[in-house]
């Protein structure tokens, strides 16, 4: 499972550097499509973390998953807005929010640490059951690319160059590359741990859909992002058909 983890998590990693490198090439993507694709991304999440991940976990360890789903929750939330500084998904946007080079570092701190977390979800999910981890993946997948659009957009308006820019975004690959390949070099450990992490990656997971894309959806004012939440779920329902034909497998 080591290298599949660290090839999902390579795989990320590029869309995220991906996003990077046209926002450079660009200048400025269309900001309909940023948050199209943040919507997409939220619904997709939501439903995995409410539909697939929590009753997986659930049937592991019981309610402790509820307590370790909290504190994955609380944990992405100390780092990205009590460590770093506030970060909003769509800081591009607000440029108010881009005064200073201070206010770019803060971004890149708070999006490494959310980068790490997501790589983690990912292995974590992959070891407890391909299925899952498959799922977890492409929903990391889904907000990787407008992620490198948002750290290209905000230290770009912070005053960094281009090659600032593209190293950021590589830095965040890099985070989470990092983090799917955590859980292979960690020592064995047994189901009820495993569904104990799982949980805590839960929460992780519905942090940045919940906390991180649905407020930067909720404030465009077209009508169109909120209801691509909607085709998210769905393509989450249409995503666990497919790949249950494929492999054979589901629940």
């Amino acid at each position: 499972m080591f290298f599949l983890s660290l090839l999902l998590g390579i795989t990320a990693a590029a869309a995220e550097v991906l996003g990077g490198m046209l926002l450079v090439s660009r200048g400025r993507w269309p900001e309909r499509v940023q948050v199209t694709m943040l919507a997409l991304g939220a619904g997709f999440i939501l439903a995995l973390v409410f539909l697939k991940v929590l009753p997986e976990s659930w049937d592991a360890v019981g309610s402790e998953a509820a307590v370790a789903m909290l504190a994955g929750f609380g944990t992405l939330h100390f780092f990205e807005h009590a460590v770093v500084g506030h970060l909003h998904f769509g800081e591009e946007t607000h440029k108010e929010a881009m005064a200073s080079r201070i206010a770019g570092l803060s971004a890149f701190s708070g999006l490494f640490i959310h980068a790490f977390f997501d790589g983690l979800s990912i292995s974590v999910s992959v070891h407890f059951d391909l299925f899952l981890g498959l799922l977890v993946f492409f929903a990391v997948l889904l907000h990787k690319f407008p992620e490198g659009l948002t750290i290209g957009s905000i230290m770009l308006s912070a005053g960094f160059s281009r090659a600032a820019v593209i190293r950021a975004a590589v830095g965040i690959g890099l985070a989470t590359v990092i983090g799917a390949a955590t859980m292979s070099i960690l020592p064995s450990i047994d189901q009820q741990w495993m569904g104990r992490i799982l949980a805590f990656s839960a929460g992780t997971v519905l942090y940045v859909g919940a906390t991180d894309l649905i407020p930067e959806i909720n404030k465009c004012e077209e009508r169109m992002p909120p209801l691509m939440v909607f085709v998210g779920i769905a393509l989450f329902y249409l995503s666990e058909r497919l790949l249950a034909a494929l492999i054979g497998h589901g629940h």
